[in-house]
C-alpha cells in the first residue's frame, strides 16, 4: 500500500491565535486559510490589493447536463439540484486542484476531497494522523479499517466568528465487490465532531476510484463527484 505524504501543513490554531492577537493586522484570516491550502493557496483564495475577495458560484455561468464529454483531466460535481465541470488547472503529485467556470474549485488527494471553495461553507483543510486507507481501496475489500483525520471549516464572509478549527473524525472504512457491476464499493462511515457516510466506486483492476458521494461540511449537501477524463501522472495544468 502506497503510503501517504504528509503535506508540510502548519499548525492552524497558533496561527489563527497570531491573525486575531493585537497588533497583527497585516496577518488576515484568509492569510491563514491561505496557509492551509499548500500548496494551492494562492490559487483558492487570490489576494486583490490587500482585500479578501468574495467569489460566489455562479451556477448560471457552469454548462449544462448535454456539454459535450471532456477532452482534459475533468471532474462532473453536483450539489443537491446543481451541477458543475471542474478542469484540472494545477497538480502536485496526487494533491490536485480543479475550478469551474462558474467558480466551484475542490482540492482532491487521490479520491479525496481535502479543500472547496467558492461555497457558502468551504473546507479549509484535511489533516490525517495516519496514511489514508482509501489510498488503496482494493485492500478494503472483505476488511475494516480505522482512520482519524481533523478537518477546518468557515463560511465566507464571516470572518473568525464563521470558522471552526479542529473537527476530529473518526472513521471506519470497508470495501466490497459488486461482481455483476464490476465495481468496488467503498463506504466511510464518520462519527466525533460530525456524523456521516462517504460512498467511493471504484475499479476492481486498478482500485482507481471514479465516482464518491463525499461530506463536504456541516450545512452543505454532500458532493457527489465523477471522474470525467482521469488525470495521468503528470497531467499539465490549466
Amino acid at each position: 500500500m502506497r503510503r501517504r505524504r504528509r503535506a508540510p501543513l502548519p499548525v492552524l490554531l497558533p496561527l489563527a491565535a497570531i491573525a486575531l492577537a493585537p497588533g497583527c493586522g497585516q496577518t488576515t484570516m484568509g492569510d491563514v486559510a491561505r496557509a492551509a491550502l499548500w500548496p494551492f493557496g494562492e490559487l483558492i483564495l487570490p489576494r486583490r490589493d490587500g482585500i479578501e475577495p468574495e467569489r460566489p458560484v455562479d451556477w448560471r455561468a457552469e454548462p449544462g447536463q448535454d456539454a459535450p464529454s471532456a477532452e482534459e483531466p475533468a471532474l462532473s460535481l453536483r450539489l443537491g439540484s446543481r451541477r458543475a465541470r471542474a478542469l484540472l488547472i494545477q497538480q502536485q503529485g496526487e494533491r490536485r486542484l480543479w475550478r469551474s467556470v462558474g467558480g466551484v474549485v475542490v482540492a482532491t488527494d487521490g479520491a479525496r476531497v481535502v479543500a472547496t471553495a467558492g461555497l457558502a461553507e468551504r473546507v479549509t483543510a484535511t489533516r490525517f494522523d495516519d496514511p489514508d486507507p482509501l489510498d488503496d481501496p482494493r485492500a478494503l475489500v472483505g476488511r475494516e479499517r480505522r482512520a482519524r483525520r481533523t478537518v477546518d471549516l468557515a463560511r465566507a464572509g464571516g470572518g473568525p466568528a464563521g470558522m471552526r478549527f479542529g473537527l476530529v473524525l473518526t472513521c471506519r472504512l470497508r470495501g466490497a465487490e459488486a461482481p455483476e457491476e464490476e465495481v468496488l464499493l467503498i463506504e466511510e462511515r464518520c462519527g466525533g465532531d460530525a456524523r456521516f457516510t462517504n460512498r467511493f466506486w471504484a475499479d476492481p483492476r486498478t482500485g482507481a476510484v471514479f465516482r464518491s458521494v463525499q461530506w463536504i461540511g456541516e450545512d452543505t449537501p454532500p458532493l457527489a463527484m465523477e471522474v470525467l477524463a482521469p488525470p495521468g501522472p503528470g497531467a499539465a495544468a490549466r
